[in-house]
């Protein structure tokens, strides 16, 4: 029997599905110079635009048997109970798109995991991190490299305000870690605060920050982090009829917690700017200036989290933007280079960045910056910058996701509430429209997550891949995605919620 390397040289294009690589140039190793790539006829063009007929997948299965073998017998895969999961084995990915080895094709709308901005295997990002492993594939944090330099640079060009330094990590967990840590060192306070219905990461701090159901089985009430509820008129916790009292009120349960716990106590406030995972709750008007107020008042770093919503996700750079507030310090990951090379980072505000002027700051990581993902970053900002990536986002959140949504809410019983912006949205599954029932409890599992599991399968059937969580889905495509695309997801959705149909009241 051919081994799993054998099997995947021999179905190499069907795998790929995409185009050949153009040949890595070697480094003179004499003048410890990389070649001038403008300058070299022998280097092979940029890989072609993809087409229908690159993405059309060839089925393999013995291949597919391969892959999925190895995966069971090895790979431990995270938040899962090992033996009760069924991972799709996935032969290729190109756009919008991906396909398995049985040579179904699936509109991703999930962008990964909220990563691909700009879709899988675009050609200018792929050939940037050829470039760069043929120039230095890797080097040491405490240098100024030319990839690490001009990622930060260009960064630094879009956060808000003065966000103007920026340390760099292995992904968003570690980002959140971090700005904690330099909020704490910069006030000489312990206490976070953070919202229910968030998340920021599974590393242990950032765990614990987190305001859903994963924090827990880690939970050991000792990582001085208290909770609070943030604006969600859908489901208020303040009993609110309009926006303006559900931010006023949650202002005012803000800064009551901030009395109790002691606001000398307190280092820091930290919010993802538009909940992601938790169910993509926009803040309403006013919500945000008012934490930025209430930070200011007592003297609390404000950390805004963009890991999910950053570089285009809600039509803007950063959704900070869609509310015109600067926080001290901003996480980032994700969408910074679509996820093609693990990539996060903090944005800096010059107070903070001062602190740590003298005084060195006490963390760091291995691979910060780590050249291939900062290669990454700046082709993927270009990118976007070129091809009108966040304009798109926000033209077509607007003109096709917004009302497409809404049609399928006014013919669909099971659809309670319609929310997002831009490449951003969330359909919050109901059994009863008027009493706002989940589709599915909280948390729920197994059998109590059957109603929620069927619309999963009717959507994959249908031929798109949801993002699921309780008893939401989330529309999130990359933001680079086309009308014609979105509208492909939505005439899917449509077949998935006629499935969800069937359990409501």
């Amino acid at each position: 029997m051919l081994s799993l390397r054998q099997l995947a040289v021999n179905d190499a294009e069907c795998s790929r599905g995409t185009y050949p690589h153009p040949p890595a140039s070697p480094v003179d190793n004499l003048s410890l110079k990389p070649p001038d790539h403008r300058h070299d006829a022998d280097i092979s063009p940029p890989p072609p635009a993809p087409t229908l007929a690159r993405m059309t997948p060839q089925p393999n299965p013995e291949v597919g048997a391969a892959v999925k073998a190895a995966d069971r017998a090895h790979v431990f895969h995270s938040w899962s109970a090992q033996e009760l999961i069924d991972p799709l084995a996935v032969a290729g990915a190109q756009g919008s798109y991906f396909w398995d080895y049985d040579g179904r094709r699936y509109l991703d709308l999930t962008s990964g995991l909220v990563f691909t901005n700009i879709g899988y295997q675009h050609p200018k990002v792929v050939a940037a991190i050829q470039e760069q492993a043929a120039r230095m594939t890797t080097f040491a944090p405490a240098f100024a490299v030319e990839a690490r330099s001009e990622a930060a640079r260009l960064i630094a060009e879009r956060t808000p305000g003065d966000l103007d330094k920026i340390f760099f990590t292995n992904g968003g967990a570690d980002a959140v870690e971090h700005a904690v840590r330099m909020a704490r060192l910069h006030t000489g306070r312990a206490k976070v605060l953070s919202a229910y219905r968030s998340y920021h990461g599974g590393t242990q701090q950032a765990v614990n920050i987190t305001g859903d159901p994963r924090r827990w089985a880690s939970d050991s009430a000792a990582a001085g982090v208290v909770h609070f509820w943030a604006p969600f008129l859908y489901r208020s916790r303040f009993y609110s009829e309009t926006e303006e009292q559900e931010c006023a009120r949650a202002l005012e349960h803000l800064e009551t917690t901030i009395a109790f716990e002691g606001p000398s106590t307190v280092a820091a406030i930290i919010l993802e700017t538009v909940p992601g995972t938790a169910g993509i709750m926009v803040p309403p008007p006013g919500y945000l200036a008012g934490v930025r107020e209430i930070c200011d008042k007592y003297g609390i770093v404000f950390v805004l989290d963009e890991v999910m919503a950053g570089f285009g996700r809600t039509g803007e750079w950063f959704a900070a933007d869609l509310f015109d507030v600067t926080p001290d310090l901003m996480t980032f990951a994700k969408g910074v280079n679509s996820g093609y090379v693990p990539l996060g980072g903090v944005a800096i505000s010059g107070a903070i960045a001062q602190t740590f002027g003298k005084r060195p700051y006490p963390g760091g990581l291995t691979y910060s910056g780590h050249p291939l993902a900062c290669a990454a970053a700046v082709a993927t900002i270009e990118v976007m910058a070129e091809e009108g990536v966040v304009e798109n986002a926000a033209r077509l959140g607007t003109e096709v996701i917004e009302p497409g949504l809404r049609e399928l809410a006014a013919r669909h019983p099971s659809v309670g509430d319609v929310r997002g912006v831009g490449m951003f949205w969330a359909l919050e599954l109901v059994r009863n429209r008027e009493t706002r029932e989940p589709l599915v409890p909280y948390n729920a599992a197994g059998e109590a997550n059957a109603p929620m599991a069927a619309f999963g399968s009717a959507a994959k059937a249908a031929g798109i891949w949801p993002f699921i969580n309780m008893n939401r889905t989330h529309v999130v495509p990359p933001c680079n995605a086309t009308e014609a695309e979105l509208k492909e997801g939505l005439t899917a959705l449509d077949a998935a919620l006629a499935v969800a149909d069937e359990f409501t009241q």
